[in-house]
Parts: C-alpha cells; structure tokens; sequence
C-alpha cells in the first residue's frame, strides 16, 4: 500500500532549482562562468525569433517550413504562435523551448538546431530528415517572454483579468495541460496542435536554478528530467515508457559528459539530505505521456514518452551570467542533436536502461507528487 507523507511542498520547487543562486558564491563553477552582468537585450526577442525563423526557411530552399498556429489560437495578449517543420521521415518528434517566459536560452538552441537542419548537407543530417519529422516550437510563451516572466498574464477584451483584490491573474503555462486546466490560450493552442501532430516522441527545454553536482563542488550546467519519475508512483500503471524515457536521458547524458564545459546530472528537488524525483501529472509532457484527452479533442488517448532538460539560471533570478551565454546555448543544442540522431538510427533502443543510475544523482529520499511525498520504496 502506498503511503503519501502529508508533506506537501510549495509548487515552486516543481522544475525550478534545488539550491538557490545565493549558494553559488560559495561553489566553484565546474561549468561555464557565471560572471559578466546578463544582458537581456541580447537574447532572442519574440521579434527576433520571427526573423530568424523567415531567414532558415527562405535559406533552407523549402527544407524548414515555418508557420504560425493561428487556426488554433493566439496569445492572450494577441501574438501569433510559431512552429516549424523539417524531415520527411515517419518518426515523429516535438521539441518545445520557453514556455516559461524568463527561460530565454531555450530559444537559441532551437533556432540554431533548425538552421542547421536547413543548411548542413551532411550524411548524418540527411539520415535524421529521412527517418524523422521534426515539429519545433521555439518560443511557447512569446507573452511572457516580452514580460521576463515565468507564468503568462490572462487577458479578457484587451486588459489583464484580475482577481477580487484587483491583482492580475496569471498561469503557469507548464501546469495548464489538465483536465480543470486550460485556462490560458496558449494551453489549448498547442493541446490541439500536438493532438493534431501526434508526435512519436518529446523534448521541453526549461532553465533550473543553481544547483551542484552530487559528490562534488562543480555547478551543474544541465539536469535531465522526466517529469513522471522512472520506478515512481504513476506511469507502472498507466504507461510504461520507464525504460524509453530512461534510454533517452543516458544516450542525451553519453553525448554531453565528453564536453569540458559541461557537467550533467538527473533532475531533482529538495536540499540537503531529502531529494527527490519529481512525479506529476499536472505538467505538460506528463499530460503528453498521459495521453490526456481534453474535450475530447485526443479521443484516442494519443501519448509519447518525453523527456526535459534544465540549463542553469533563468533571465528573471538571474545567475547565467553574460559569458556562459554561448556554453549553454550550445549544451542544449548538441543534446537535441544527440538525442535525435539516437532516435533517427535506433541507437536508443540499444541503450541499458539501468544505466540511468549512472547519471549523477542525490540519494532518493522519494517522490515529489502532485499531493504530496511518496517515499521511496513505496
């Protein structure tokens, strides 16, 4: 019988930091610096990104098609929501950046991956496109990126919709994909749209907080995540992507751990002596691996196992710092890169699950779930 503690921690720790950024003065970074004041101008603006993505497709001689999802909805402030499409193959697989608005690096590392799907004429690249259909969503919260914002502000008629205490309301965007969700416009937006897609497999690139690798004093530049834990509580008996999700995150970890500038570990909450894995059913890739069926808009119960990755610090909190820019950019975009080309020649399949535990790790203390804390040997 499973016991949940009455504890129940704070939604904030739910894909944010383990350790606050105050603790990074007394760490040796392992990664990339952290010094240089952050420049926010210099990120991709929503502008920016538009822009980007008209140059890789007109580049790409028709190879990247960029689009807006406008039959499905736009903003609550009104902004058209981008996509973008390249590969013929029959694998599906859906990448999506920023959907909290002050995860900015995100966006760059979708960008970039897309531009050289558009350009490269390499071997490797063409095998991708044969055996994959790329669906890339480069920036999901364009209101909240304006913003500098983790959550989106609801609108009603042009103005911000506010509570009885006159304070605007607003949604986090990544607990919105639920049955009493669905409140914002961009939710339902890219519910239909992966509904429509029905993508084989998913990526969600977010930022954490700062954190150290498990045995060392080295600052952990990427976690990788899955938002219903391997061995936790739910998806034994709903789902069984324990293994594929697992796969993914050591092929993605084998590719990275060779850089210098980069230290990898599994995604966790908690400090001290009480970590733990995190098993909700409210995110939006845990709706995807549900195969949530909202207004009956996935009547056929549709789901892909997905996976996260978690670059250190965000543009709100700060603790990015202006010359780590370009490393972590770069981490996120070799691992999509890994983490297809595993996909695309089925070398992820090859891989031993169990190997899961070899990407650093706390001890388990349990795991954090949407009521509360199971401990670990439920």
């Amino acid at each position: 019988m499973r016991k949940a503690v009455s504890l129940i921690l704070g939604c904030t720790l739910l894909f944010s930091a383990g350790v606050s950024s105050a603790a990074a003065a007394g760490t040796v970074p392992g990664g990339p610096s952290t010094n240089g004041e952050m420049n926010v101008s210099s990120l991709v603006t929503y502008e920016d990104m538009i822009k980007a993505l008209k140059d890789i497709e007109q580049t790409s001689q028709g190879k990247v098609e960029v689009f807006t999802l406008d039959e499905y909805g736009k903003s609550e402030q009104g902004r058209s929501f981008y996509a973008a499409k390249v590969g013929t193959g029959p694998v599906k697989v859906w990448i999506q950046a920023q959907i909290h608005g002050d995860e900015k690096l995100t966006t760059r590392a979708v960008l970039d991956l897309l531009k050289t799907f558009g350009s490269s004429g390499g071997k490797d690249i063409k095998a991708m496109l044969n055996n994959l259909t790329i669906y890339a969503v480069p920036m999901y919260n364009p209101d909240g990126s304006i913003m500098n914002t983790r959550t989106t502000m609801l609108y009603d008629n042009g103005e911000p919709k506010r509570n009885d205490s006159g304070k605007p309301l607003t949604v986090d965007l990544n607990r919105d994909w639920a049955a009493a969700g669905f409140k914002a416009k961009e939710s339902l937006a890219f519910y239909k749209y992966w509904a429509d897609v029905k993508p084989d497999y998913a990526v969600d690139l977010h930022h954490q907080g700062f954190k150290t690798v498990y045995g060392t004093n080295e600052s952990t530049s990427m976690s990788l995540g899955v938002s219903l834990a391997p061995d936790g509580p739910t998806l034994p008996n709903v789902k069984d992507y324990n293994d594929v999700t697992r796969q993914m995150q050591v092929y993605v970890y084998d590719a990275l751990k060779q850089y210098g500038y980069t230290h990898i570990d599994r995604y966790q909450v908690g400090d001290g002596d009480k970590r733990y894995e995190i098993d909700i059913k409210g995110g939006v890739v845990s709706a995807m691996m549900l195969g949530l069926n909202y207004n009956n808009l996935n009547p056929t119960h549709h789901s892909n196992p997905a996976i996260f990755f978690e670059t250190k610090g965000n543009t709100r909190e700060g603790g990015l710092g202006q010359k780590s820019n370009g490393y972590l950019t770069k981490q996120n975009y070799l691992g999509l890169k890994a983490l297809l080309e595993g996909i695309s020649s089925g070398k992820i399949a090859q891989v031993d699950p169990d190997r899961w535990g070899d990407i650093p790790a706390y001890p388990l203390a349990g795991y954090q779930t949407d009521s509360g804390i199971v401990p670990a040997g439920y």
